[in-house]
């Protein structure tokens, strides 16, 4: 990445306190974990929704369904790409009735949750649905806004936003900012 500058905008400490923050603040809008289902957009959405409900199940106990929902046919952008490749859609309870938490990693335009929302709905109604991200940079093409924000980074419309997970086999947790193009 000749020319472009990167910064750590979240370490692993600040990430893992985002992370409890949204699994409080999603305790305290719905009075408690009763009728959750945390929901990952793939990748690494449902590595953040696990470590959101194992969060929550720190603080509450019991058991909180968590899953994956793939999104590729549901995208506007399906055509462009040249080989799409479907994802692992794991929904783990029956979706209808519950409180869905879609959890991704980066919210820019919109696009993505849209394509979730579709997805999602194809799988039953469920009563509400909420979104979490861990990073919101801006941008919104369509008008989609976040219930819970681990933080909320301004950005060029040509930086790029990389979230690191263990889990995914990166060296260490963190958010890096890659800055567009530098003249």
């Amino acid at each position: 990445m000749k020319g472009r500058r990167r910064k750590v905008i979240l370490d692993q400490v600040e990430m893992d306190r985002s992370i409890r923050r949204i699994a409080f603040e999603i305790l305290e809008k719905n009075k408690g974990p009763e009728n959750l289902l945390i929901v990952g957009i793939p990748l690494p959405g449902p590595v953040l929704a696990r470590r959101i409900r194992d969060q929550i199940r720190s603080v509450e106990g019991g058991e909180i369904p968590a899953g994956s929902l793939d999104i590729t046919f549901y995208r506007d952008d399906i055509n462009h790409r040249p080989h799409p490749t479907p994802k692992l859609t794991d929904l783990p309870v029956d979706i209808s009735g519950k409180t869905v938490i879609l959890v991704d990693d980066v919210l820019f335009t919109g696009r993505t949750i849209r394509a979730a929302l579709d997805a999602l709905m194809d799988h039953g109604r469920p009563s509400r649905v909420q979104l979490a991200v861990l990073v919101d940079r801006g941008h919104r093409e369509i008008p989609i806004r976040p219930d819970y924000v681990g933080r909320n980074i301004p950005t060029g419309v040509n930086d790029q936003i990389q979230v690191l997970l263990k889990e995914l086999g990166d060296e260490r947790d963190e958010v890096v900012l890659v800055e567009g193009e530098i003249a």
